[in-house]
């Protein structure tokens, strides 16, 4: 006979364990899940905000270039992936409520910063690209609040939780990019006294929205944060996680894991300024921020929705697999459409770019499946950690890559990588027989 669930479990938590019913809070795992979820949609907004009001500067009074503008997208690529290698080795350390409140926290900074640089033209270039620096704290809390989530679920179903958060999360990048070009038309919290900025066609515009109309709901996470959330007890030093970097299939994870959120969150990032770059020319050229948001949204809602398949087929690598293959045959579509002759071929650019975000995500959601699988519980917090940390450099590889070369150059590049991964899933995870089924 089965203990009542949480029967065992101790007021201070200090015998905390999800594989036994006994010793865990289903409420409180699950309420963890939402309030860092709900953190982590404002994050990944704070960290698109830059892809959003970029292709948008120069219309406002800036001179910026196309490789200014590449560059500008990028950085906060380099510096989410940059600090996910800090956050991932947080969890253990501060526990989930103070980690999550200061992640929350961080992100009032570049919100209030690009609140101000949208209002000035004059602005230097090196203060913008401080600001695109200081946006990379959305992305860099991924880590830690991935690696926490993951202390409070049973494997069984640990495809679930973190395909919900990590989908649900994502939706942050289509959220930005959705909702940017709706809340510049207008004064925003009672501050239409604040000058508005003429766009290059005469119209008033308030691109600094963008980032004051999110810093009311992160002031919401914090204190959601500091109320609702507790410490379950795992804890480790950071030399004591260093562990996972002598384990093969941290390396094999990584790579494709760079390949799936990598290719998505480079893309997401940079998808305007392709469509700005290689369409814009034509008379009548598509608008991207029309068309940027919508292959970010659809990969964040296949991630949350094939999340719990993974756990209900009991493994996340043929996924893992089919998302690989899906992406490579994006790639390829998406080449055909890069050299257009008129802007009449944008629906077969578009069309490929969506196969890529739309098998993104099943990548995705196969590999958060497979790392709780593949490696014991502590060290699959730090393999998420690191994984993420790397797949979080796709938007500065991505930018830096079209910034020196020609889009269809970076897509036959891109197809290689992803041909190469899907066959390291195959070989290590997904085929009969294989080292580490998951």
């Amino acid at each position: 006979m089965t203990s009542a669930a949480g029967s065992a479990l101790k007021p201070d938590l200090s015998n905390w364990n999800p594989e036994d019913e006994s010793t865990w809070d289903k409420k409180l795992a699950w309420r963890t899940l939402w309030v860092t979820t709900y953190t982590m949609v404002l994050a990944f907004a704070t960290w698109y905000l830059v892809s959003a009001i970029a292709p948008r500067l120069n219309d406002i009074g800036y001179a910026l270039t196309k490789e200014q503008l590449y560059w500008l997208v990028a950085v906060p690529g380099l510096a989410g992936g940059s600090l996910r290698l800090v956050f991932m080795f947080l969890p253990p350390v501060l526990g989930s409520r103070k980690l999550v409140a200061l992640s929350g926290a961080l992100l009032v900074l570049p919100l209030i910063g690009w609140t101000f640089a949208a209002r000035d033209s004059s602005t230097p270039y090196w203060v913008l690209i401080s600001l695109a620096l200081a946006a990379g704290v959305g992305g860099g809390s991924f880590s830690g609040l991935m690696a926490s989530t993951s202390y409070f679920f049973p494997k069984r179903l640990a495809g679930t939780a973190l395909g919900i958060q990590a989908g649900i999360g994502n939706l942050g990048i289509g959220v930005m990019q959705l909702l940017l070009p709706w809340v510049v038309g207008f004064g925003l919290f009672g501050t239409a006294l604040l000058t508005p900025q003429s766009a290059a066609e005469g119209k008033l515009v308030w691109l600094h929205n963008g980032g004051l109309v999110l810093i009311p709901w992160v002031l919401l996470a914090v204190g959601l944060a500091i109320l609702i959330l507790r410490r379950v007890p795992v804890k480790a030093n950071f030399r004591q996680q260093l562990d996972i970097f002598r384990h093969k299939h941290t390396w094999i994870m990584t790579a494709i894991y760079l390949m799936s959120f990598g290719a998505f969150s480079g893309l997401a990032a940079q998808t305007g300024l392709i469509i700005l770059n290689v369409y814009g020319h034509f008379p009548d050229a598509p608008n991207p921020l029309t068309w940027a948001w919508i292959g970010p949204m659809l990969g964040a809602l296949v991630r949350a929705a094939v999340g719990p398949l993974c756990d209900r087929l009991g493994g996340g690598a043929r996924f893992t697999l089919i998302g690989g293959l899906g992406m490579t045959l994006g790639t390829v579509v998406t080449l055909f459409f890069l050299n257009p002759a008129s802007a009449s071929e944008f629906s077969g650019f578009f069309t490929g770019m969506l196969i890529i975000f739309f098998f993104s995500g099943f990548a995705n959601a196969g590999t958060f499946k497979q790392m709780p699988m593949i490696f014991p519980p502590r060290q699959a917090g730090g393999a998420i950690g690191w994984t993420a940390s790397i797949g979080a450099f796709g938007p500065f590889l991505v930018g830096m890559s079209l910034s020196v070369m020609a889009p269809s150059a970076f897509f036959i590049i891109c197809a290689i990588w992803c041909a190469f991964c899907s066959g390291l899933a195959w070989w290590f995870y997904a085929r009969p027989n294989a080292e580490m089924p998951s």
